[in-house]
């Protein structure tokens, strides 16, 4: 089956392989993002040595299964070990050994493999500075889908692997793009609306995609692989954030805070929804989630970084948070029948402007801007006594302001007399209380664009779901 996407990374892996050095490579993203998956495809063939952590495993099991991995590639007459200097002198001699002309070695889900208060980290510095730097054959990987530990532990690290990685690299989630490719080569007939809405399900992530089967509707999938009983993704949450996190019951509890707003909440508000202190372990949480791409930080305009907010962006926490309590209450065809409600179209609503956030290269080169420096934020303003809000302004270098309006419709996108004048007010009302003097315009981001009546001259440009779907 081909491949699908990771153009970038798969020219950077290669690249590193083919290298006249040793290269010591990072590769980290969030579980079920297809990290394993790249790797085993480029070099599933030319691996020296392959071993990978266990979860919630005893430092005693991560070396016994270590041990197992090295009977597998041919260190039968190397004693067991019971620490990681040691396990690191075998894999020193396995690799002597061959006669591959690049010894590739995959150290998977490191994180689980270096338990509390073991000497991992100790036994991978000797490993690459005592021994594999010195030599120009060698491509060690290593991975981990804890990224917050990946960045502080390795990337970040202070002691003896302190810039020793020769590349670092992040694998994200599909784009809307990939997930196109990915459904048409495993032959699931959607249209691009339908995968639009499957995006704001699942997400851009390949593992839940895969468990779609062709012979069923999106709705059937979605009823299979979550609502069901037993189904796949049922505790898909719990096992996401433990596997991610040690003490993940406080990253649940930040993660069900955000959930409570669309838009997102201040630091204080997530401190007193979540009913944890706001000190040190809150900005330790919200950084690790920020960088194992949970959540975005995003500034409103004229506001400082003090005054940042924070958004859930993982679509099916989001998701999973939404509907949990739903899910036990009623049958395992609840989103067959919940799909023709108003609850749906408003669900739809709010996930379609995540879906755009998360496309803004798309968004920007539509407008033709992707040539421009730009800058994004939100705005929150009153017109006429009641509040306003924009959630995407784009500010260009080039003197002018994106006001983003995002509208998910089942149809051309009609704009209303009361809708018209909303559209009016925010813009005068951000040009006034800004005091910008950039041109300001009002664009539209929607499923099958806008339908042009005597109310529709406020919307200057124009961005369709189409659109999303580019490079």
């Amino acid at each position: 089956m081909k491949f699908i996407g990771r153009e970038k990374e798969k020219s950077i892996l290669k690249s590193c392989y083919n290298s006249d050095m040793s290269e010591f490579v990072a590769v980290y993203g969030r579980r079920r993002v297809g990290k394993t998956y790249l790797i085993k495809e480029l070099f599933d063939d030319e691996f020296v040595f392959y071993a990978t952590g266990i979860l919630n495993g005893t430092r005693d099991a991560q070396l016994l299964s270590w041990n197992k991995a090295c009977l597998r590639f041919g260190g039968i007459e190397h004693p067991a070990v019971s620490n990681w200097i040691d396990a690191f002198e075998n894999l020193n001699l396995i690799v002597e050994r061959s006669d591959l002309k690049r010894k590739v070695i995959f150290l998977d889900e490191i994180p689980w493999m270096a338990t509390m208060n073991s000497d991992f980290l100790a036994g991978l510095d000797y490993f690459w500075n005592r021994w594999a730097s010195s030599r120009k054959d060698i491509l060690l990987i290593i991975c981990g889908s804890a990224a917050s530990w990946m960045t502080n532990k390795i990337i970040n690290n202070k002691g003896g692997l302190h810039n020793r990685l020769t590349r670092q690299i992040l694998i994200k989630p599909f784009t809307l793009n990939e997930c196109e490719q990915f459904f048409i080569e495993r032959k699931i007939p959607m249209t691009r609306f339908q995968m639009a809405e499957a995006y704001m399900v699942f997400g851009g992530i390949p593992y839940y995609l895969s468990l779609m089967k062709p012979q069923y509707s999106l709705y059937q999938n979605i009823d299979e692989m979550y609502f069901a009983e037993g189904a796949e993704l049922s505790n898909e949450f719990d096992n996401l954030y433990k596997s991610l996190f040690r003490n993940s019951e406080n990253y649940i509890r930040v993660v069900e805070a955000l959930a409570q707003k669309n838009a997102g909440l201040s630091r204080a508000e997530i401190a007193a929804y979540s009913k944890l202190a706001n000190g040190g372990r809150l900005t330790q949480i919200l950084n690790d989630l920020s960088i194992s791409g949970f959540l975005r930080e995003y500034k409103a305009y004229g506001r400082k970084k003090k005054d940042s907010l924070y958004q859930l962006t993982d679509f099916f926490s989001i998701f999973d948070i939404r509907f949990r309590k739903i899910r036990d209450m009623y049958a395992s065809d609840f989103w067959l029948k919940f799909s023709s409600t108003p609850a749906h179209f408003s669900w739809r609503g709010f996930a379609f402007e995540r879906l755009c956030l998360l496309h803004l290269p798309q968004i920007q080169k539509a407008l033709g801007i992707s040539g421009v420096l730009t800058f994004v934020f939100s705005w929150r303003g009153a017109t006429d006594g009641t509040g306003a809000q924009i959630d995407l302004v784009i500010d260009r270098n080039d003197n002018m302001i994106n006001l983003c309006e995002m509208k998910f419709s089942s149809g051309l996108f009609l704009i209303d007399k009361k809708y018209h004048e909303s559209l009016r007010n925010k813009r005068t009302t951000f040009t006034n209380s800004t005091h910008t003097r950039k041109a300001v315009q009002t664009t539209l981001v929607t499923t099958f664009g806008l339908e042009r009546n005597e109310y529709s001259s406020e919307i200057v440009s124009e961005v369709a779901l189409d659109d999303l779907f580019g490079e």
